[in-house]
């Protein structure tokens, strides 16, 4: 059963002053407003808010950088979407990019499109050897 989600519809939140580290996996829409340091697997849009600082790789659907501090590897099946006052530093890999007037980014970016790759574990899948 897939829902439908309003387009400004967060299905989860890490506020200002907390921190993660670790795997996220997740389904629906997910905004960073505060530390995260891992790995981050989803079909859907990820969203990185002012304030966030984030470290490691991210492979979704649509990743969306509206500030904040981002040094991670970036695949993104649909699109790749940083605006001021990000600063960004990696690997960008999707078929869209869009890069705000002022947006700071260092790094390598590929648009083409994105091979399937691994596939993203879900919830109760048994585990990849």
């Amino acid at each position: 059963m897939t829902s439908t989600l309003p387009a400004t519809e967060i299905t989860a939140l890490l506020g200002r002053g907390t921190s993660f580290e670790g795997k996220l996996h997740f389904s629906g829409r997910v905004r960073i407003d505060g530390g995260f340091r891992g790995d981050i697997l989803s079909d859907d849009v990820l969203i990185i808010g002012e304030g966030a600082d984030v470290t490691g790789e991210i492979d979704v659907a649509t990743v969306i950088i509206k500030g904040g501090h981002v040094n991670a590897n970036i695949r993104a099946r649909n699109s790749i979407e940083l605006y001021v006052p990000a600063h960004v530093s990696g690997t960008l890999h999707s078929p869209e990019v869009f890069m705000d007037k002022g947006v700071q980014f260092s790094g390598t970016c590929t648009m083409a499109p994105v091979d399937s790759g691994p596939s993203i574990p879900k919830a109760g899948d048994p585990p990849q050897p």
